[in-house]
């Protein structure tokens, strides 16, 4: 006789318990570390009036990073570049990411473009976007 299996079982990944204990187990390996493999990696936070952003690049010519704001979007764009290895040299572990990157992210409200401030400083891009007056909340008088 074969075995019945419901619904629920076809619908289920049969591997995905296999799968959590790998996660569980690269990241007892990592040193507990949970690795995003977003880049870079950002911070976002804010207020009513302006919202802010970290964003980790070590390693970025600061010249090299173009930020753009479109509405309530904001794109990262640069390019790291490799460090170079010596001709002899033996490559034996490279964990760092080179190349182009670009990263979007949905702000909250829509900013002032003209008000935008960015500062880069030991590796770590920081932006203020205050928020525009026309995305503000205005508080409507009711007429009776």
């Amino acid at each position: 006789m074969w075995p019945v299996m419901n619904r629920w079982e076809l619908e289920t990944d049969p591997f995905r318990e296999l799968q959590q204990w790998q996660r569980q187990m690269n990241r007892l390996f990592d040193g507990g570390r949970s690795v995003s493999r977003a880049f870079p990696a950002v911070n976002l936070w804010g207020n009513a009036d302006e919202v802010r952003v970290a964003a980790e690049l070590p390693g970025v010519d600061p010249g090299k990073i173009d930020l753009t704001v479109t509405g309530n979007t904001l794109t990262i764009e640069g390019e790291r570049v490799p460090e170079a290895a010596g001709e002899q040299d033996v490559v034996y572990r490279q964990e760092r990411a080179n190349g182009r990157f670009l990263r979007t992210l949905r702000l909250p409200f829509e900013v002032d473009n003209d008000k935008i401030e960015a500062l880069y400083e030991n590796g770590i891009l920081r932006i203020t976007l205050p928020r525009s007056e026309e995305s503000k909340p205005r508080k409507i008088q009711v007429q009776a």
